[in-house]
């Protein structure tokens, strides 16, 4: 007992631990998975798995799984990063302690009932039991935002410090996880915004099919604009946390820092503007249009 509380202790409370977890939820999830892709089909390996697990799979409802199955890679992924800053970046202990017990309650949730619903039958309440893991997820990201706030005077630095800074000594590179937190939860609530239409003017979509399509509704430009900016802004996470791990420092932190924050905020307010930059140039033509007759008519 007292072994398997040590065990237990070690994978839920150690940052490697708590990553290890992640990664081995990630490997089942793929290794699981991915014996339903295109090739797995072929080979005969889809049928085997399907009897074996004893899989629900029907063809209209394909969309809505891959949606479902990619969230729980990805709360997991985002989990895994969140660990890592907790332990690497300086933070008050309770802080650490709460943001990584909830996002892991949180991403647990989202990938044991997310599954459930979306491969097992569609119990409603599992489905209710992710959007309160996906919830908890997002709680966690408004904690590690509160956390990361640069400019506390306990993480303000040295004049002589050799990492980038302000005149003031805020630490760039702490606002620039700061600036990556908020822009993901920005972009994160532009996906929950539109899954809260669904079935009330939305409809279940991949998007590589409406590349093509010319016209998109506001909703399904959100959802595009959401899933391209979060697989940018987990890779810029990334960035910062292998910088943050290989001591970067010096000149080209100096250089590098006001870059990736400046550069957060562009690419996000890029990525997002496909939902309005459209709809503003329809209103402008319209507009152009209506002056146009207007002349006419005065003439």
């Amino acid at each position: 007992m007292r072994a398997l509380s040590k065990r237990l202790d070690y994978l839920f409370r150690s940052t490697r631990g708590l990553t290890l977890v992640g990664i081995a939820v990630v490997s089942i999830i793929t290794a699981i998975f991915g014996t339903l892709s295109g090739p797995m089909v072929e080979w005969g390996i889809k049928d085997i798995s399907v009897r074996l697990l004893g899989l629900k799979l029907v063809e209209a409802e394909r969309e809505g799984r891959i949606i479902m199955l990619y969230h729980t890679i990805a709360m997991t992924i985002v989990a895994i990063e969140v660990y890592f800053m907790t332990a690497m970046l300086p933070m008050k202990r309770y802080e650490q302690l709460v943001i990584n017990a909830t996002i892991t309650f949180g991403y647990l949730t989202t990938v044991i009932f997310g599954l459930l619903f979306a491969y097992w039958g569609h119990a409603f309440v599992f489905h209710g039991l992710f959007l309160l893991g996906l919830s908890l997820v997002f709680f966690a990201g408004i904690l590690l935002a509160a956390a990361l706030w640069p400019w506390r005077k306990e993480y303000l630095l040295e004049n002589d410090s050799p990492y980038a800074k302000t005149k003031k000594g805020v630490d760039l590179e702490r606002v620039a996880f700061f600036v990556m937190a908020v822009a993901t939860l920005l972009s994160a609530t532009f996906g929950a915004v539109t899954g809260s239409y669904w079935g009330n003017g939305h409809e279940t979509f991949l998007a590589e099919d409406l590349i093509r399509m010319p016209q998109k509704t506001v909703l399904q430009k959100a959802i595009i604009g959401h899933l391209h900016i979060m697989l940018t802004l987990i890779a810029v996470a990334l960035t910062l946390i292998v910088g943050r791990w290989m001591k970067f420092k010096g000149i080209l932190h100096r250089i590098a820092m006001p870059l990736m924050i400046w550069g957060t905020i562009i690419i996000t307010a890029g990525a997002l503007s496909v939902v309005w930059v459209a709809e503003i140039k329809e209103q402008k033509r319209k507009l152009n249009e209506l002056t146009a007759t207007l002349k006419e008519v005065s003439k």
